[in-house]
């Protein structure tokens, strides 16, 4: 992308794409008091930082943001007093935070071949959408949340924004065991074995390896060749602790080609061992689950689930590297996400233009009639903005399920 065209692109797309009506609607919650004490951060061009911004309505951040065209905007906590008088209070802390997850591509560097940094293409892509379907079934059988915003973070990888009232209100320290719930992998990169599954392994382990396993070998295996070479091989090997039982599986690899013929291999190997009541191979029973966790199950920023004011960048911010848009996504068809086809700056803008000349000049419609249909829909932003206004509309029905029995509970006094 070329950035220097990006401050014009950017001052365009907040004047006539964002969507601030629908933003307000998601942050208010329904009260206007919740939305004047949030924090907003704005990185300026340059890598200006500004903090504790707040609005008392959304008119105000719509001023503001048309006259600064921050080059990224992030969601903070919901404070006891509006983070921009905080100097004038004694007391000033959070008070409220959507449950938030930060799910990075580089966290998976060690496991994905095609890529690396801030790269990313449709194999590795695979990685986010096993993260989406684990996480977002994780939540919504276990926690009872029903509220969550996957969100694609603009470069390379998903930000879930889970928007439940008793998620909101959650402490820090349920935050933790929420976010330690869900941390399968653990230890940095000098640790070979990342995961340790207990002898009973729990419902939820079950449940993500049933989504790992069926796409296991062509990711993994196939795809991200976690086996073609000497130099990967050795790393898989090391995640088996004991040597004799490592040189055990090191001979059956030296007996075939390719990667999968030698996972295959190490399968029906390990199966027999199992089976014929090895007593070293059962020590590790669930050695085939593990690896596959290793390997695919998501790898989270736990710190940014536990603290209270941790900011998160904002849905519909641009990325000024790509010029893509941070859109949400849709967890029931998270598979048909093309992270090469999400919409860019450059191209909304040129979608706008290309519909408006359309118009008035084959269809013969009025400037006026034009400017009539909003901007959104004649780009393909229209399909996540879709999304975002069916979220809504399912968070503000909970609200007013809420208020008539708060109703209903008054009148019986």
């Amino acid at each position: 992308m070329d950035e220097s065209n990006f401050p014009d692109l950017l001052r365009l797309y907040y004047n006539r794409l964002f969507p601030y009506v629908d933003y307000y609607r998601w942050l208010s919650y329904g009260e206007g008091l919740i939305f004047a004490r949030r924090e907003f951060s704005f990185t300026l061009r340059d890598d200006i930082y500004i903090r504790y911004q707040s609005f008392k309505q959304i008119e105000d951040l719509k001023s503001e943001i048309k006259r600064l065209c921050p080059y990224k905007i992030d969601i903070g906590a919901v404070y006891n007093v509006p983070p921009s008088n905080r100097r004038r209070e004694l007391k000033f802390e959070p008070i409220q935070r959507e449950l938030v997850f930060d799910i990075d591509m580089t966290d998976y560097d060690e496991v994905r071949t095609c890529c690396s940094g801030a790269d990313v293409c449709n194999k590795c892509w695979k990685y986010m959408v096993v993260a989406v379907r684990i996480l977002d079934v994780a939540l919504r059988d276990d926690f009872a949340f029903e509220h969550i915003l996957w969100v694609f973070s603009g470069r390379r990888g998903i930000h879930g924004w889970i928007c439940d009232k008793q998620a909101r209100f959650l402490s820090v320290n349920g935050r933790k065991a929420i976010a330690h719930y869900l941390q399968l992998i653990m230890g940095g990169e000098f640790v070979k074995k990342k995961v340790k599954l207990p002898k009973k392994m729990h419902h939820s382990v079950k449940r993500a390896v049933s989504i790992i396993e069926p796409i296991f070998v062509n990711m993994c295996v196939e795809e991200q060749g976690m086996l073609d070479t000497e130099e990967r091989e050795n790393k898989f090997l090391g995640i088996i602790l004991e040597e004799d039982m490592r040189k055990e599986v090191k001979e059956i690899f030296d007996q075939h080609l390719t990667g999968v013929k030698k996972w295959n291999a190490f399968v029906d190997f390990f199966k027999n061992q199992i089976q014929s009541g090895s007593k070293k191979w059962r020590r590790t029973p669930f050695l085939i689950e593990e690896i596959m966790i290793q390997y695919a199950y998501p790898r989270l920023d736990i710190n940014v689930t536990k603290g209270m004011n941790h900011l998160l960048k904002s849905p519909f911010c641009v990325h000024p590297k790509t010029g893509k848009v941070c859109i949400p996504i849709n967890p029931k068809v998270v598979d048909q996400f093309d992270v090469n086809n999400v919409p860019t700056i450059m191209t909304l803008i040129d979608e706008v233009n290309a519909f408006d000349a359309k118009e008035l000049n084959d269809q013969g419609e009025s400037i006026d009639n034009v400017k009539r249909i909003k901007d959104y829909k004649k780009t393909s932003l229209n399909k996540p903005f879709h999304a975002f206004q069916e979220f809504l509309r399912g968070l503000e029905n909970s609200q007013k399920g809420e208020k008539m029995i708060k109703s209903d509970i008054k009148m019986e006094f």
